[in-house]
């Protein structure tokens, strides 16, 4: 027989008991239930029997609330909507937020074999649209608020396709059921910036230069993003809606 190891270690968070519920239910018609409320020993047995009371009763039902209404917190708001929301699909399975954002300085982080110093940088005013699984991002060139009309350009970095999906590679994304619409834009956002860029995918380059030494010369000297750079697509904000 082969020794064997304890890897509980390994399995993450544990959980352990700490109390129990015994439903009982009479015999004959009436179908009267009564409850009984265990505390647990440091062994997981079942001690202190007791009738179920009123506070456990009601600790139990909020409890129970607490979860249910998980769920339909997705893409709600935890105060006003903040004002770069542009659209919410408030779906649960298939819920999407289409947002964008102004021109900012961003850490950006790319691959060796680049050869491009990853830090700070400035990039363009930005159009924002994901699921939970999925994103997609093109550049403007005001940062005024979008409309539906108007015009977006090619998102000028590495890892977008042609469409303007992302290529989010080996990166665990991990959006909950729960989260507001600002923990979902800000996660996504900090997906995107936190991956490392590696590599251009489509035949061109997403904008109207070489694309690596574009950002080496903007990284190096913090200049402000030209916009003339960018690719027009055709495509306006309407067809992301």
């Amino acid at each position: 027989m082969k020794n064997t190891n304890d890897i509980t270690a390994s399995f993450g968070t544990l959980y352990h008991p700490k109390s129990a519920l015994v439903f009982y239910e009479a015999n004959g018609t009436d179908n009267d239930v009564y409850v009984e409320h265990f505390d647990m020993d440091k062994n997981g047995s079942p001690i202190n029997a007791h009738p179920l009371t009123e506070r456990e009763a009601n600790a139990l039902a909020k409890s129970l609330q607490t979860e249910k209404n998980k769920d339909k917190a997705f893409l709600k708001s935890n105060g006003i909507l903040p004002t770069n929301i542009l659209h919410i699909n408030p779906n649960t399975d298939k819920g999407a937020v289409l947002w964008y954002t102004k021109a900012k300085r961003r850490q950006l982080h790319f691959v060796n074999s680049l050869h491009i110093p990853s830090g700070m940088a400035y990039v363009p005013p930005m159009v924002w649209y994901a699921s939970k699984n999925s994103l997609w991002v093109f550049a403007l060139t005001s940062d005024r608020r979008p409309t539906e009309k108007t015009l977006l350009y090619d998102a000028p970095f590495f890892n977008i396709y042609e469409d303007g999906r992302v290529c989010m590679g080996s990166v665990n994304i991990n959006i909950k059921n729960s989260a507001s619409v600002e923990e979902f834009t800000g996660a996504w956002e900090d997906y995107f910036f936190n991956s490392y860029f590696s590599h251009l995918l489509g035949q061109n380059s997403p904008i109207i230069d070489n694309c690596v030494h574009f950002w080496k010369d903007l990284i190096k000297t913090g200049k402000p993003f030209p916009k003339e750079v960018l690719k027009k697509k055709n495509k306006t904000l309407k067809n992301l809606l």
